[in-house]
């Protein structure tokens, strides 16, 4: 079987990792906190393998380059709100995480409306933002999953985390701005 045989391959790893999503949520929702870390990493480590695969080999797919970054977020938008609303972290790091992606949407779409579409590209701060949201949730789970303390380092985190969401939301609102010719 040659590598061209597995061309969907890293398709189907990201709709695997939205198909966990609302596994990972229910173990969340229901105290089931070793369970929530493990599908949580494995989700994470599933969004490496995808992206190695996709660029190792050259399996990038239009399909892809937008299948990839809506998993991510749907699992870390949908991780942020069930951590609130079990009320493990606070309700605004979850309110500030959907705020940034909801605006960033809006802004792609009001590009689209008028004919002025945005080609999607991560920012470096957004990388960044996404991979402190992930090391954190990861963290927060880990942590509750095997009972330790949330103490120092998860208000530490939590303001790493909230700096960088705000600092990408500013950078794409910026990059649209300037796009849109405002």
């Amino acid at each position: 079987m040659s590598i061209s045989s597995f061309g969907s391959l890293p398709n189907l790893i990201s709709l695997l990792r939205l198909v966990l999503v609302p596994i990972v949520i229910s173990m969340i929702v229901t105290d089931r906190w070793i369970g929530a870390f493990l599908i949580f990493v494995a989700a994470g480590i599933s969004d490496g393998v995808d992206g190695w695969l996709a660029n190792r080999f050259n399996l990038r797919t239009e399909l892809g380059a937008y299948l990839d970054p809506l998993a991510d977020k749907v699992l870390l938008v949908s991780i942020y709100v069930a951590l609130a609303v079990s009320e493990t972290v606070p309700a605004t790091i979850a309110i500030l995480i959907v705020f940034r992606d909801l605006m960033i949407i809006a802004a792609f779409l009001v590009s689209w409306i008028m004919g002025k579409p945005m080609k999607v590209r991560p920012l470096l701060v957004s990388k960044a933002n996404t991979m402190a949201q992930i090391a954190f949730a990861a963290l927060v789970l880990g942590a509750k999953a095997f009972g330790l303390k949330l103490g120092l380092w998860f208000e530490a985190s939590l303001a790493i985390v909230a700096a960088l969401t705000l600092a990408s939301a500013g950078a794409y609102l910026y990059q649209w701005i300037r796009h849109m010719g405002l």
